[in-house]
């Protein structure tokens, strides 16, 4: 059964169902008239009564009585052997007369004697009308049943027809066939509210599609950029005599592009494995001030190198419930993004906020192109050419879906003194209380 088509077992269904509908009705049309018939000769038999027993007194013989209607038969019997409770109407056989008839019993006196008064109409013409309802029921109803089934097949066919033609338009959608999308239809039943669904995850499937073409174009440029570096500091330190000094800077270049070229091949595995909702976490508590700091220090040297210098503002009395490593992945990356792009002092804080922690790195610079910051957490997104120099356009990606896995949030605004603030909120663990204190390393 399942495996018929759909329009198929409607019909199917559908015809049993009406089956049974003009099976009980038949019965219900088949007793009821029956009944009608029955109880119209009773209803015969009673106004015949009064006048046969009108002319029985007065002397007349009564024999069998002609009507339009049919043919009564009258006898008049002694009331002996006729108890009172014999009187009524029964469905009987007569003697001498073939088929079923109905017998009215009626007590009569006639000059002082008791006797009872038989009035018989046979029930021949209510089997003959019995049979006429039922020969046509055998006939019509199956013609019915048909009628009702190719009607059912029709209309289950009408019904599907939207729906085999989304199955055509979608056999015909493939990924080298973009904004196509399938036929919605005008009535406003499932069947549209099905359309829009599938239209809406068509949608999605696409802008998920592009976004996967545009994160595989910009990673195989990112890889070949420091590639091509690479292969050429290896091809010139080949290509001529070098002194030892030429040598030393032609490796140590190299094996700067190596450290990008492993930093970019962590990252897309990060992302990879982020898509694939396998980020794994550890979550411990741990003090926001702490974890602050110990990011400060690590990223102290590479910030002295730019004659830049970070700060913490241990303002942030609260514990954090997060993993440790992907936490300070993500806060480091704000750190080196404000050390390479920002200017001034990069300070780090903490404020809490609405059952999370935000931990905030700000900068003193010129702050974020107003057109970048929409698309500042993008994969590959970068504010300009000219800023991207020694990043990979992966960092504030990374930073966003530490934050996601987390259950947390991001955030980028230039401030209103200048420079950049940006910030990464995780849930919180507990709310202390720590006297607000400044430090710099």
């Amino acid at each position: 059964m399942s495996r018929l088509p759909i329009r198929v077992r409607l019909t199917l269904a559908f015809t049993v169902a009406m089956a049974a509908v003009l099976a009980a009705m038949g019965a219900f049309v088949y007793v009821r008239v029956g009944g009608a018939l029955e109880s119209s000769i009773d209803q015969t038999l009673r106004s015949q009564a009064p006048e046969v027993a009108a002319r029985l007194r007065a002397g007349h013989p009564v024999g069998e009585r002609d009507r339009d209607d049919g043919v009564t038969l009258v006898r008049l019997l002694p009331a002996s052997g006729f108890a009172s409770s014999s009187s009524g109407i029964r469905t009987e056989d007569v003697r001498g007369h073939e088929g079923e008839w109905r017998v009215l019993y009626e007590p009569l006196r006639i000059g002082g004697s008791s006797y009872t008064l038989t009035l018989a109409r046979s029930l021949h013409s209510r089997e003959e009308t019995l049979h006429h309802v039922f020969r046509g029921f055998l006939i019509g109803g199956p013609i019915a049943l048909l009628l009702a089934a190719l009607a059912g097949y029709g209309l289950a066919a009408a019904a599907l027809r939207p729906v085999e033609a989304m199955r055509r338009r979608a056999q015909a959608i493939s990924a080298e066939t973009p904004g196509r999308r399938l036929p919605v239809p005008a009535a406003r039943d499932e069947v549209k509210r099905l359309a829009e669904t599938l239209n809406d995850m068509l949608a999605r499937l696409e802008a998920a599609f592009a976004h996967e073409r545009r994160f595989v174009a910009d990673a195989s440029h990112e890889l070949r950029t420091p590639l091509a570096l690479l292969r050429t500091e290896l091809e010139l330190a080949l290509r001529h005599e070098r002194t030892r000094e030429e040598l030393e800077d032609a490796i140590r270049s190299a094996a700067e592009e190596s450290e990008r070229l492993s930093r970019l091949a962590e990252d897309l595995l990060l992302i990879a494995r982020a898509d694939q909702g396998a980020l794994p976490l550890r979550r411990v508590e741990l003090d926001a001030a702490d974890l602050l700091r110990r990011v400060a220090e690590r990223l102290a040297p590479p910030a002295a190198a730019h004659g830049r210098r970070i700060a913490v503002a241990d303002d942030s009395p609260t514990l954090v419930e997060a993993d440790p490593d992907r936490l300070e992945q993500a806060l480091a990356n704000l750190v080196e993004n404000a050390i390479l792009h920002g200017g001034g002092t990069v300070t780090l804080s903490a404020r809490a906020r609405d059952g999370h922690v935000e931990l905030h790195v700000t900068d003193e610079g010129t702050g974020f192109p107003e057109s970048f910051l929409p698309r500042a957490f993008d994969r590959f997104s970068r504010g300009d050419e000219a800023r991207s120099q020694g990043g990979t356009g992966l960092g504030l990606s990374i930073v966003e879906l530490v934050a996601h896995a987390h259950a947390g949030s991001v955030g980028a605004h230039n401030r209103a003194v200048g420079g950049a603030d940006v910030w990464i909120a995780v849930p919180a663990a507990t709310v202390g209380a720590r006297r607000p204190s400044f430090s710099t390393v």
